[in-house]
C-alpha cells in the first residue's frame, strides 16, 4: 500500500520547494522521493542564452534561433510570430519577449513537432500507382487471431481511418449457397456479409484521406455469385467505381487521377462459360483448368483476342477488375519478365525471401511498372506480422499486414505511412525507380547520411499512467531506446542509461547512426521502464520516417502499443543530419559541446 501527494503537476510550487512522493513498503517503514519540477536540462538554458539577451528572447533572437538550430530556412519570420502567438496566454509570456519558462513550454509544444509536412501530402501524385508504397491490409476483417476471431466491419472501419488504402476481402458461398460472405477459409473464424463490408468501405474510404482505395477480393466463388458480387458492388459504390477504359494498359493510372475512387483488384476469371458446360460431365477437366496458370504467356496472347465470347454475366465481373491479380505458378523468370500489359502479383513472405536470393534486381524491375503484394505467412495464426523492409527494399508497393496485430513490425509500418500527410501512399525512393542502375539491396553500398540524436529528457507519464502502473514502491526507473529500422547495413538499436525514480528522467544521451539508404530508413524510439527481471514495463513509442524528419531540437509525442498519442507523454530530443561525403566522424559536432558537468559516460 502506497500514500502520495497528487501528481496533477510537478511544476515546481512557489518558495522552491520540491514536491515529495511517500511509499509505504510496508506498516513500520516508510520510502519518500524528491519530485523534480519539469525544468530545462543544463544544454537548452545554454542554447536559450546564446540566443538572448538580459533573460530575453525577442523576435530577431527567435527567428535567429529558428534558422540556425532548427534549420528552418524558409518561412522562418512566419514560424517565429506562430511561436510568439502560441504563447501569448501563458501567464509567463512577456511582450518583450520569450524568458526561458515560455521558450521551454515552447520546446515541449505541439507547434514543435519532429516531422515536416505532417499533415500535408507534399509527394508527387501524378506517377503510375506502380511507383508507390501503398498501406495495405491483410484480412481486414478478422478482429483478432486468424484462426478463430470473429470477421466484422469494425476492424475495416478502423484500418480506414488510420489511413490504410488497401483493404483484402476473402469471398466465399455462404452456408446455402446462394450468397457471399466475408471469411477466412479453412478456419473457424465467422463470417460477416459482404455487403455489409462494401457499405462499410463506402462511408468510411476517404474520411483519413481522398487518394484511392483499393479493395483486393480473394475469390473462391462460382460464375453465379460472380454475377452477384458485380451487381453488388455496381449497386453499392455508383460513381466511386473506377472502371478501366480498357481490361489491359501499359501502365496503371496515378493516385492524383484516382483521387476518391475505389479500384477492385483480383484474379480474372481464368476460363469461359462455354468452357465450364463443356466440363460439367469431366470434372477432372475443371479442375485442371482452375489449376491453370492465372496469367502465363498464353493467357497473355487469348486475352488479347476479342474472339472470346464470354457470358454477360462473367464479363460483369470481370469489367470490375482495374487492377488483374495472380500467383506465380511455374517458372518465376516468366512472371518477372516484360509483358505488354501491367499486372499485380502476390507472394507470401517466405516466397519473396526465397525468390530474391536469386531473382532480387528482377523483382525490383518488376515493381517498377507492376504492383506486388506480400502477404504473411499462413502459420502466423497469431495475427503477428513479419519484417516489412524486406519487401520495400525490393520495390513491393503492397506490404499486407494484420492490422489487428501488435508488435514491432506494425509499429515500422505505421511510422513509414506517417510520411505525405498520413495520405497512405508514399512515392518510392529513386533508387527503386531507375531502370538504367536497377539496385540491389544485398550489394555493398556506402554511407551517405550520419544522423546525431539526442535524447534530452522526457516528460508527461504521471498524467497518462496510473500512479502504481510501472511500480508499487517507488518512481519509475525510465530509458530509451532508439535506433534504425533500414536495410541490413543500417538496422541498429541503442540505448540510454535508466533514470532511477523520476517521473520526469532527464538523459542527456547522445548517439550516432550512419545511414547507406537514409531514403528507406526509420528512427525507432522506445521508452521503457526498468525491471530487475528483464521485462521491462512499456511507457511509449514511436516511429518516424528519416526522409521527414526535422532537424533541430524537437518534442516527440510517444505512441500506446496500439497506435494512439498519448496526450501528454514525449520526449525532447535533437536531430541533426551531416553529409558523410562531407564530414568525418572525428570533425562531427558533439551536443555536449556546452555541458559543463564531465560526460555521463
Amino acid at each position: 500500500m502506497r500514500s502520495f501527494t497528487s501528481l496533477s503537476s510537478l511544476r515546481r510550487p512557489k518558495g522552491g520547494k520540491m514536491l515529495k512522493q511517500h511509499f509505504k513498503v510496508c506498516f513500520c517503514f516508510k520510502r519518500m522521493f524528491k519530485l523534480k519540477a519539469a525544468e530545462p536540462p543544463e544544454e537548452i538554458k545554454h542554447i536559450f542564452n546564446q540566443y538572448s539577451e538580459n533573460g530575453i528572447m525577442n523576435m530577431d533572437h527567435l527567428i535567429k534561433f529558428v534558422e540556425e538550430i532548427q534549420g528552418e530556412k524558409h518561412e522562418s519570420k512566419e514560424h517565429a510570430r506562430a511561436i510568439f502567438d502560441s504563447l501569448k496566454h501563458l501567464n509567463i509570456f512577456q511582450r518583450r519577449g520569450l524568458q526561458i519558462e515560455a521558450f521551454f513550454r515552447y520546446l515541449l509544444g505541439n507547434l514543435n513537432g519532429p516531422l515536416s509536412h505532417a499533415n500535408e501530402v507534399h509527394h508527387d501524385m501524378t506517377a503510375p500507382l506502380a511507383h508507390y508504397f501503398v498501406f495495405t491490409g491483410h484480412n481486414s476483417y478478422l478482429t483478432g487471431n486468424q484462426f478463430s476471431s470473429d470477421s466484422s466491419t469494425i476492424p475495416i472501419i478502423e484500418s480506414l481511418r488510420t489511413g490504410v488504402r488497401v483493404i483484402e476481402l476473402d469471398l466465399w458461398p455462404n452456408s446455402s449457397g446462394d450468397g457471399v460472405e466475408v471469411r477466412h477459409g479453412g478456419t473457424l473464424t465467422a463470417p460477416v456479409e459482404l455487403i455489409d463490408c462494401l457499405k462499410a468501405i463506402k462511408d468510411h474510404a476517404f474520411l483519413k484521406s481522398e487518394y484511392p482505395v483499393i479493395i483486393t477480393f480473394e475469390d473462391h466463388i462460382n460464375q453465379r455469385l460472380q454475377a452477384k458480387v458485380a451487381k453488388m458492388v455496381t449497386e453499392t459504390f455508383g460513381e466511386l467505381l473506377f472502371r478501366p477504359e480498357s481490361q489491359h494498359t501499359s501502365e496503371f493510372p496515378s493516385p492524383a487521377s484516382l483521387k476518391r475512387k475505389i479500384l477492385i483488384s483480383t484474379k480474372p476469371p481464368e476460363y469461359t462459360d462455354s468452357q465450364i458446360k463443356s466440363t460439367k460431365r469431366n470434372p477432372l477437366k475443371l479442375k485442371e483448368l482452375e489449376e491453370e496458370e492465372a496469367e502465363n504467356l498464353e493467357q497473355d496472347k487469348r486475352d488479347d483476342q476479342d474472339e472470346i465470347e464470354e457470358d454477360d454475366d462473367i464479363y460483369g465481373y470481370r469489367n470490375l477488375i482495374s487492377i488483374h491479380a495472380g500467383k506465380p505458378k511455374g517458372a518465376i523468370q516468366r512472371w518477372l519478365s516484360s509483358h505488354s500489359h501491367v499486372r499485380r502479383l502476390s507472394l507470401s513472405e517466405q516466397e519473396l525471401e526465397d525468390i530474391i536470393q536469386k531473382h532480387g534486381t528482377e523483382i525490383v524491375r518488376f515493381t517498377q511498372r507492376n504492383l506486388l503484394r506480400v502477404y504473411p505467412k499462413g502459420t502466423r495464426l497469431d495475427s503477428s506480422n513479419y519484417n516489412p523492409m524486406i519487401a520495400w527494399m525490393h520495390g513491393a508497393q503492397m506490404v499486407a499486414f494484420n492490422i489487428q496485430g501488435r508488435g514491432k513490425y506494425l509499429r515500422i509500418m505505421e511510422g513509414m505511412f506517417k510520411a505525405n500527410g498520413g495520405c497512405g501512399y508514399i512515392k518510392k525512393p529513386d533508387i527503386l525507380l531507375n531502370e538504367d542502375e536497377v539496385f540491389n539491396p544485398n550489394q555493398g553500398i556506402s554511407i551517405k547520411k550520419i544522423l546525431k540524436v539526442m535524447v534530452y529528457m522526457g516528460e508527461g507519464w504521471h498524467a497518462d499512467f496510473g500512479r502504481t502502473h510501472f511500480d508499487l514502491y517507488s518512481p519509475p526507473d525510465f530509458f530509451v531506446k532508439v535506433g534504425i529500422a533500414g536495410v541490413p547495413a543500417d538496422t541498429i538499436m541503442k540505448r540510454t542509461k535508466a533514470i532511477e525514480d523520476q517521473w520526469i528522467p532527464v538523459w542527456n544521451d547522445e548517439f550516432t547512426f550512419h545511414l547507406t539508404v537514409p531514403e528507406l530508413a526509420l528512427l525507432r524510439i522506445e521508452t521503457l521502464e526498468y525491471d530487475t527481471t528483464g521485462k521491462h514495463d512499456f511507457g511509449g513509442q514511436t516511429c518516424l520516417p528519416i526522409s521527414e524528419l526535422r532537424s533541430g531540437i524537437r518534442a516527440v509525442p510517444l505512441y500506446s502499443r496500439r497506435g494512439e498519442m498519448y496526450q501528454n507523454a514525449r520526449l525532447l530530443m535533437r536531430f541533426d543530419f551531416f553529409d558523410a561525403s562531407e564530414t568525418s566522424e572525428l570533425a562531427l559536432p558533439s551536443f555536449r559541446a556546452w555541458e559543463w558537468a564531465s560526460p555521463l559516460h
